[in-house]
């Protein structure tokens, strides 16, 4: 069956979409896993990446994110897996992504519980594209959890809830769950 040239003007818009979206929703595994992020084991990409510092305070200029937390922006990543600390490192772009929204949000709830044993970094793919080609992130958010060795220890595509990452947080530190 044919479409008429107009019909498929009015498809293209909703394919576009589709396509973009199609990273959201993914977890890199399985077929087109070498494209697609890194592996858990692998050792992780150290790059220098913007700071707050080097854009000279200017939140704006660094994240596209609503209500941002400046700790996430003090480290460059080399800077950060130099610390020997375990790092939470978030890719979003909330400027075009309200799952990275709310995945932003539960990111600044743990930094607050985990301050000074975990580093957390945020990746805007506006600010920071070296980044998301170094890791080979595809959509977003994509969050990677690195230990103290800087070896990949987690990563997921998609929105995660709060207990979710708090666990692979824990796991990571070597910490039990407590149960409540």
């Amino acid at each position: 069956m044919r479409t008429s040239p107009l019909a498929r003007t009015r498809l293209l818009p909703g394919l576009m979409a589709a396509l973009l979206l199609a990273g959201c929703s993914g977890d890199g595994q399985g077929e087109g896993e070498a494209r697609v992020g890194l592996r858990v084991g692998d050792k992780a990409p150290a790059l220098r990446t913007k700071t707050l510092q080097d854009v000279g305070g200017d939140l704006s200029l660094i994240t596209t994110y609503r209500h941002p937390d400046e700790r996430m922006y003090r480290l460059s990543l080399d800077e950060a897996l130099r610390q020997g600390k375990p790092i939470v490192l978030e890719f979003a772009t909330p400027g075009h992504c309200t799952v990275c929204d709310k995945q932003l949000q539960i990111l600044k709830a743990l930094l607050a519980k985990y301050e000074g044993r975990v580093l957390f970094l945020h990746m805007d793919q506006y600010m920071n594209p070296e980044a998301f080609r170094a890791y080979r992130v595809m959509g977003d958010p994509w969050t990677f959890i690195i230990d103290r060795e800087g070896v990949v220890r987690f990563r997921r595509a998609g929105r995660m809830l709060y207990g979710e990452l708090d666990a692979e947080i824990r796991r990571v530190l070597g910490e039990r769950q407590v149960e409540g």
